[in-house]
């Protein structure tokens, strides 16, 4: 049941409280005998709450510390670029990991404001085309609350780092945390001479016509807004509109750490969810001033498309437009892949049939596609939580992390050359089926959390799944073997999966059906009463 207040602006009683959340990242320090409060690396790098002894300075000076171990130990020698987002946790932990980086003398290179994640992806790509290996942090929790941080590495790849790689700077952070290291003072640190800073977001903007038809909008006439949403892609889209003269409007284009200009999504909390009709409520009220809008969450790595004609976008139904449109008119190299997470719209898979292209289903997580768009076999990656990213017009490597931008842009091009992307969605709808999709959050403890991530297809005692015969039951993602941490159960007109969060204390239920609304529902509520009794079996 949603909050009373969902999607309503959020009242003052319900904002963080930013000197204590500071404070307390500072002067608390984390229990590392208590799991709770350890450094824990999720789909994509450690997020926690100083107010929860979950991300304090000890976390940051622990990690950065790993990071710096890890480096030596993989020969990567070059410079590291670290751009943080405008949570109120970001700064102090930047600070924080100056230090250790000065300590270690690390040449680090931060960013002269805030940068979203697709600049530090973009920017690590670029230099090590000629130059030594650099890497990167992102400090950021992506959408979450104002309360929280995050703090996450990208090797050289460019991408969020795979579970090997997170594995080992967990493991080796957890066994520093708490440590005394010694660090020189934060003023000490950025005298260092390993500590540079610079413009990371003018050569990002400069090449953005490499992957997106930028005369084409502009020549369009089309009255756009972008929506940073108060995070780190208000400078970006400031030089946009300075070197490519797009005359975007820039809506809540100011930085607040308490994010008070957002409504409330659909649990009460303040959460910058780009693809959460509740968190864009302020947005939507202004769907008829735009040809087209769209949004990006604190760190730019996710992309929310709001239209006239379709409101805010269903980020699967955007996905499918997206692929569609970029496979038809894009003169790719043969044989390139679709990239999608699992629990991604099957009708991404009737498109990509439809086009003769390949799809790559891996587990949820950016970090599955990394590889191949760095490779270059994967035209475009993307999963049903609004992050994607794709190959530039002559098929060759952007980023390899989310691009929430190049989404929003894409979105613009597309109108900008054949019609609203809402329409498009239509037109897929009638050559390939309706598509019902749903996703349930339910609470859920570290034990449930545990059960459902080691699952088996033995342990699922179906032959049906809402009066169909089942075709497939796995755990290990189709493309790439991976586990997907979960169980993923398919028919012919639908699907359901389970899986734990990451980075919230709930498990998560996707369902799709390609009959009818009373289908999902039906599915939403077996895939329930699977969950229910795998519980009650194991207690």
């Amino acid at each position: 049941m949603n909050d009373p207040l969902a999607g309503k602006p959020a009242p003052k009683e319900r904002l963080a409280h930013i000197p204590t959340l500071v404070s307390d990242y500072f002067y608390l320090a984390p229990d590392p005998s208590d799991t709770t409060q350890r450094v824990k690396f999720g789909t994509s790098g450690h997020r926690g709450s100083s107010l929860k002894k979950s991300f304090n300075e000890a976390h940051i000076i622990a990690i950065t510390q790993a990071i710096c171990e890890y480096k030596k130990a993989h020969s990567i020698t070059g410079a590291i670029f670290i751009g943080i987002d405008t949570h109120a946790l970001s700064t102090p932990a930047q600070m924080s990991a100056l230090r250790v980086l000065a300590r270690n003398e690390v040449h680090t290179i931060r960013s002269h404001t805030y940068a979203p994640t697709p600049v530090i992806s973009y920017t690590i790509l670029q230099h090590n085309k000629e130059k030594a290996i650099v890497d990167g942090i992102v400090v950021t929790p992506s959408h979450n609350p104002p309360e929280d941080g995050g703090f996450k590495y990208n090797p050289p790849h460019g991408g969020p780092a795979d579970t090997q790689v997170t594995q080992e700077i967990e493991a080796r952070a957890n066994e520093l945390l708490g440590q005394d290291l010694s660090l020189p003072s934060y003023e000490e640190a950025i005298a260092h001479p390993s500590i540079q800073e610079a413009d990371l977001i003018t050569p990002y903007v400069e090449n953005l016509a490499t992957i997106v038809d930028i005369d084409a909008i502009k020549e369009s006439g089309l009255k756009i807004a972008a929506d940073p949403l108060g995070g780190s892609t208000i400078e970006v889209y400031k030089k946009i509109n300075e070197i490519h003269g797009l005359s975007l409007t820039i809506l809540h284009d100011w930085v607040d750490p308490t994010f008070s200009f957002m409504s409330l999504d659909h649990d009460g909390k303040i959460r910058m969810d780009c693809s959460s009709p509740y968190a864009m409520a302020s947005l939507l009220e202004h769907k008829e001033d735009f040809d087209l809008a769209f949004a990006n969450d604190t760190d730019g790595d996710r992309h929310g498309i709001v239209t006239p004609e379709g409101g805010l976008l269903n980020p699967n139904h955007f996905l499918s437009v997206a692929i569609w449109y970029l496979f038809k008119h894009r003169t790719w190299p043969k044989g390139l892949k679709v990239g999608k997470t699992l629990v991604s719209s099957s009708m991404i898979d009737r498109v990509a049939a439809s086009l003769g292209v390949e799809v790559y289903e891996t587990p949820v997580g950016f970090k599955w596609f990394s590889q191949g768009l760095y490779e270059g076999w994967l035209g475009f990656g993307g999963e049903e939580s609004a992050g994607a990213s794709f190959l530039r017009f002559d098929g060759s490597i952007w980023t390899t992390d989310k691009d929430g931008i190049i989404m929003g842009l894409l979105a613009a091009e597309i109108k900008a050359k054949i019609k609203d992307p809402a329409l498009i969605y239509q037109d897929l709808e009638e050559a390939f089926g309706k598509s019902y999709y749903k996703r349930l959050d339910i609470p859920a403890d570290a034990a449930t959390k545990a059960i459902l991530k080691s699952l088996s297809p033995a342990q699922i005692p179906l032959d049906t799944l809402a009066e169909e015969p089942i075709e497939a039951i796995y755990t290990k993602a189709p493309g790439n073997g991976a586990p997907i941490g979960g169980v993923k159960i398919t028919t012919r007109n639908g699907w359901i999966a389970m899986r734990p969060s990451g980075t919230e204390d709930v498990y998560k239920i996707y369902a799709e059906s390609f009959i009818s609304e009373a289908h999902l529902h039906r599915l939403l509520q077996e895939a329930q009463s699977l969950v229910e009794n795998l519980l009650k079996d194991r207690a």
